[in-house]
């Protein structure tokens, strides 16, 4: 429209884009709280996802019920911008192709992904995407619906590799209270929670095998919860540690009062964007061919970096100059 090459365009031949997800998921397991959820995002904006869960969520012999109403929600006006997903029932549960059958079947055009929960490998993983493909052909959904799959067994964390490397994959999620549970005790209550969470070796080793994995794949990789409800620059900090210390650029929340901490610290840094936003602006006047910037030398390599910066910079409600918007977003 403004007469400049898009960075989408040019920077991702041969390659796929990085996914471009609002730094914070939010988790909410009723439909009261994913109301108030939806209303809290129709405020903020798109800077977080919201995620009907099905899994926990849903009463024993409830679960046909409960996925109704998750599919009733995603298509209801009150989701605005088209960023709800929902996690289905773990590959081992009886009810989780009914899950994808009336989520996908009523709500698929609408979805904006769905989570897998608790497998064992990758081989699982694949099933139920396999299965989620199945049901979408079948009602003549032509989108492919993303997946996000989530890491929390033993079995999960072998495979990561191979796991955010399937079809439709676009994060991959460490789940830390399952993934210590299932150490039968040999990992402290208090790697639950920080400092431990960062320190204890077995789980700080699982957080970067599952970085390393996600992001070697070009998938987001998406940092577990805090337990924190009450003190903000608690749950800010374990946001800030989990993006500078661990590379997760997503991490989820239970309750709305973690929204905000995590996607301030999720938040890249204003010179950092400032300087992203200078160096994609010559690169498209030049028709993204190499530059020189302040005595340095710029080419398609740094512009992907400084692409995927201002992408980020945009999910997480950033500010951004009018050219900028102009030039990247309209």
């Amino acid at each position: 429209m403004n007469g400049y090459l898009h960075p989408a365009t040019v920077l991702y031949e041969g390659s796929k884009p990085f996914p471009s997800l609002p730094a914070c998921e939010h988790y909410a397991g009723n439909e009261k709280l994913i109301l108030k959820a939806l209303a809290l995002q129709a405020k903020l904006g798109p800077i977080f996802d919201v995620t009907c869960d099905c899994e926990d969520g849903a009463a024993a012999g409830q679960e046909t019920a409960h996925a109704e109403m998750v599919a009733a929600l995603i298509m209801d006006d009150a989701n605005r911008f088209g960023r709800v997903g929902a996690r289905i029932h773990p590959v081992h549960h009886d009810h989780w192709q009914a899950d994808l059958d009336v989520i996908v079947g009523k709500a698929g055009n609408r979805i904006a992904y769905v989570v897998l929960p608790k497998p064992e490998s990758a081989d699982e993983a694949r099933t139920q995407i396999a299965y989620l493909d199945e049901v979408r052909k079948r009602y003549g959904i032509e989108r492919e619906i993303p997946v996000h799959v989530l890491i929390e067994t033993h079995g999960a964390l072998r495979e990561a590799w191979q796991i955010a490397a399937l079809p439709q994959v676009e994060s991959i999620d460490f789940g830390l209270m399952d993934f210590v549970s299932a150490h039968h005790g040999a990992i402290p209550a208090s790697a639950m929670k920080s400092p431990g969470q960062f320190e204890h070796p077995l789980v700080a080793r699982a957080k970067t095998e599952i970085a390393a994995a996600a992001l070697g794949n070009g998938v987001v990789p998406s940092h577990n919860v805090t337990t924190e409800l009450r003190d903000p620059d608690v749950v800010r900090e374990d946001a800030r540690r989990a993006r500078s210390d661990f590379g997760f650029l997503r991490m989820w929340s239970i309750h709305p009062s973690q929204i905000q901490p995590i996607v301030e610290a999720m938040r890249p840094d204003f010179d950092a964007i400032s300087e992203a936003i200078s160096i994609l602006i010559a690169a498209q006047t030049a028709h993204w061919g190499p530059i020189q910037w302040n005595g340095r030398l710029h080419d398609r390599a740094s512009y992907r970096y400084y692409w995927d910066l201002l992408q980020r910079a945009r999910v997480t409600g950033m500010v951004l100059p009018a050219d900028a918007l102009t030039r990247f977003f309209n």
